[in-house]
């Protein structure tokens, strides 16, 4: 279950991920609960927009994002990126403790904190690729998973105490600070231990070879599209649980961040699960599909703030593993020299869709209440998971078979290097 953390720059990597992901969590909660609770009068349309903004640059320029992380030394882009959003995390902070933050300054930020994040993304996705050998790679990426959702269980909770005891702009400052262990993990890793991909050279097209290559792969398009329907009406956690939290239980800050740790129970034990597996599996990917969008229309019915909490533990065992099934098998299955291009339009779709649809689910919540809102992106996810089941049954018998494009894409490159069981 724990074989990637036999190589010591993965150690380095995931002590360093795992205190910012704290971080992140952190800021997350922080600046929904600032917007809807302080800024606005639980407006969910601005809270609904502000995540938008967040994820908006991932859509705009996640394409060319990959062709750079495909392009250039993914490590020193790590050191740019992570250093620019903690420098945002710092900025909305001090604008909070000092009493002079105003919702367009959360709006610029958040939007900054996302360009951000779409040149992160990709690199850091195809970075792990450099740091294990292929024989750990999808063990590496579910331990990724792992360590996310493991610092989602302590993040929010912290994040709710801060935010009762002292505010919310503590919380955008430990963020700011968190991101520098990232850094520091970043500079102490054995370059000679890298095992850096290729870089691709300069030439015309290059972002086109991108989608042309996912064109190619019916595979890939049918996860494609499950992934930008339920990452668009269906994970949006963020904005759904404060609302459900604020005005459906009418609890606090407090609560609300223990329903980000809770959830996290249910995504760290898929994380685990997914870690002991040798391959990704179609199974799971549409069966987390379909798990997700039955226990999230659960959720949105449950009349109690406490069995709400506690259906969010099944939400979040089936998203993980939808998700995490979604990752692993494009970065077992995608050559090294398109790997950050794909990568990066495979976040795109599942990130890309929310500035579409965190304020769609914020309009039905005003409109026709939060519980609807939950059930819709419930319902949207559960339906394009049934659909991509029957779609799979039709075209799988012409369809390459995951383990024959294993063999012929992964393996040759792997014999390659030295890296074959």
């Amino acid at each position: 279950m724990f074989r990637a953390l036999e190589v010591p720059n993965y150690r380095l990597w995931v002590i360093g991920a795992l205190v910012s992901n704290i971080g992140t969590w952190m800021q997350r909660v922080a600046q929904d609960w600032l917007v809807l609770t302080e800024l606005t009068d639980h407006d969910g349309i601005a809270t609904g927009i502000t995540t938008g903004l967040q994820f908006l640059p991932i859509l705009i320029l996640g394409p060319y994002a990959g062709l750079i992380a495909d392009r250039y030394d993914k490590r020193k882009i790590l050191l740019v990126t992570q250093t620019f959003m903690g420098l945002c995390a710092l900025v909305l902070g001090t604008l909070v403790i000092t009493g002079t933050v105003q919702l367009w300054h959360v709006y610029v930020l958040a939007a900054l904190l996302g360009v951000g994040s779409a040149f992160d993304a990709p690199a850091r996705q195809a970075f792990v690729s450099e740091i294990v050998p292929g024989t750990h790679l999808t063990n590496a990426v579910a331990l990724n998973s792992a360590n996310f959702n493991l610092a989602r269980l302590a993040g929010p909770g912290i994040a709710g105490a801060v935010i009762a005891l002292v505010g919310t702009g503590p919380a955008f400052l430990l963020n700011g600070l968190s991101f520098l262990a990232v850094l520091f993990s970043l500079s102490s890793m054995k370059i000679s231990e890298l095992s850096r991909s290729t870089p691709v050279r300069r030439a015309k097209g290059q972002v086109r070879e991108g989608f042309k290559y996912v064109k190619n792969r019916k595979d890939l398009l049918l996860i494609f599209a499950m992934a930008f329907v339920i990452g668009t009406f269906g994970l949006n956690f963020q904005l759904t649980n404060a609302m459900m939290a604020a005005e459906v239980y009418g609890v606090g800050a407090a609560e609300y961040g223990i329903l980000g740790s809770i959830m996290a129970i249910g995504t760290f034990a898929g994380a685990l699960f997914a870690a002991r597996r040798s391959r990704p599996r179609w199974r799971f990917v549409i069966g987390g599909g379909i798990a997700f969008g039955a226990t999230a229309l659960l959720s949105a019915v449950m009349p109690h703030y406490l069995l709400f909490a506690a259906s969010l533990v099944l939400v979040g065992l089936s998203s993980l593993t939808f998700l995490n099934s979604c990752n692993t098998m494009v970065q077992t299955s995608v050559p090294p020299m398109y790997r950050a291009r794909v990568l990066a339009l495979y976040l795109m779709v599942v990130q890309g869709g929310t500035p579409l649809g965190a304020p769609l689910v914020g309009w039905i919540a005003e409109l026709l209440g939060v519980r609807a809102a939950v059930a819709f992106g419930a319902i949207l996810s559960l339906l394009v998971s049934v659909l991509a089941l029957i779609i799979w049954q039709r075209f799988r018998a012409d369809a390459v078979p995951l383990r024959t494009q294993f063999k012929e894409i992964i393996l040759p490159h792997q014999r390659r290097e030295g890296t074959e069981d």
